[in-house]
């Protein structure tokens, strides 16, 4: 009998778990990017040489080698030709093309949520550094300025002032892969804000999780997450709601069966507000601290239901224990010299995820991709792992010269 084909678009190590799940499915793994040497392809069964963004191509490529599912796992701009994909080929599908397109692109997603009465912060959309300082009355300060189609939190800036403005536009146009950004209204936080995966089948959300993202106020962007707990630090009123508008959002958009990376957050104003949600799995090994978490695992599910075979066993689970993980970055620009943890730490340290070794070259914190490694961290208690990631300088340095 045939191996199912799978491709995956993209080549970074997020996807290796997927990878080792298709293959313990049975799968026959296509990777595809323009990147030969990126790490996913050397366990994959096939590395096909195209631009994830070249919709046209790698439709050419996936109808030649006559696949059954495609998805962009962690891989944000290679989603929306996944459901181009899929909607060419008549292959299990997201959902409906043009609500993928909605989804990925930051100003259509923000319009989408206004028109249909969702909580959302004040945004506009700019094509031109001309256009989007054509009408300074409409800024309110803060707001933040990103690209409306970049990940890993590339291009994103805070602006406080209007003589900050100008740069914080040409950075995000500098990121932006299509020449455009948005604008908005930022959202001051209560507590933290949530990045976390979550799972639909024919268009019920069955997995719905919430985690507590942080962040590195040093770090050369602050805006990069540079650790994940979990649970959350909503209520379970904020989380309930926020689970009825997703759920809402997702009918609305006629989605079916997908894994999602969703973004969300509580401002000081009391309104949850959901900031972005994706057809992906998310990076930051999201799905598999949420294994690790509840042993729910959305990995071999949302790969089952790429490829069309059935999926089982897909429920939100309670957390065992208290989990934590951090995203190991250098402070700045240098060498690697050494990870060290010290005793003190009061957790099982679960996975020492180390992708670099000493003498290579490593760069300050600015987008996701300047990551060195993942530490995945076990605790008794939730006091324990806050006062742990909030002392994190006493327990762990990157060292780097």
């Amino acid at each position: 009998m045939n191996k199912k084909k799978l491709m995956l678009l993209g080549g970074i190590r997020y996807l290796l778990p997927v990878i080792k799940a298709a293959h313990e499915q049975g799968y026959y793994v296509i990777t595809a990017d323009y990147k030969e040497g990126n790490i996913a392809h050397k366990y994959s069964d096939e590395y096909v040489n195209v631009s994830v963004l070249d919709k046209e191509a790698v439709l050419k490529v996936a109808q030649e080698k006559n696949i059954d599912g495609i998805m962009s796992f962690g891989v944000d701009p290679g989603v929306v030709t996944a459901a181009y994909v899929q909607d060419k080929m008549g292959l299990p599908a997201f959902g409906p093309y043009e609500s993928v397109e909605i989804l990925q692109n930051k100003d259509k997603f923000r319009a989408f949520l206004t028109a249909n009465g969702f909580n959302v912060p004040r945004a506009r959309g700019f094509s031109s550094m001309e256009e989007a300082l054509s009408d300074l009355d409409w800024y309110q300060y803060p707001v933040i300025v990103k690209p409306t189609d970049s990940a890993g939190s590339k291009g994103v800036s805070r602006v406080d002032s209007e003589d900050q403005l100008k740069p914080a536009l040409q950075y995000a146009f500098d990121h932006a892969f299509k020449g455009n950004i948005i604008v908005e209204e930022f959202i001051e936080k209560q507590g933290c804000s949530s990045d976390s995966d979550c799972f639909s089948y024919n268009g019920k959300m069955l997995v719905t999780s919430f985690s507590a993202q942080r962040f590195d106020v040093n770090a050369v962007n602050p805006y990069v997450p540079a650790a994940f707990s979990w649970p959350s630090t909503f209520t379970s009123e904020e989380e309930e709601y926020l689970k009825s508008e997703i759920q809402r959002l997702i009918t609305l958009l006629g989605m079916r069966t997908s894994i999602y990376n969703i973004e969300t957050r509580v401002g000081t104003n009391g309104k949850p507000y959901i900031m972005e949600v994706s057809p992906r799995g998310g990076g930051n090994r999201l799905a598999e601290m949420l294994r690790y978490a509840t042993g729910v695992d959305l990995i071999t599910a949302c790969t089952r239901a790429a490829v069309g075979d059935p999926i089982s066993d897909i429920q939100e689970k309670p957390y065992d224990g208290c989990w934590a993980e951090v995203v190991l970055h250098s402070k700045k620009n240098g060498v690697f010299k050494d990870l060290q943890i010290k005793e003190s730490l009061p957790a099982k340290v679960v996975e020492r995820d180390l992708w670099v070794k000493p003498g290579d070259v490593v760069s300050g914190f600015e987008g996701a991709n300047n990551a060195v490694g993942m530490l995945i961290l076990a605790f008794k208690t939730n006091d324990e792992l806050l006062d742990a990631l909030e002392k994190q300088d006493s327990w762990l340095e990157v060292v780097v010269e």
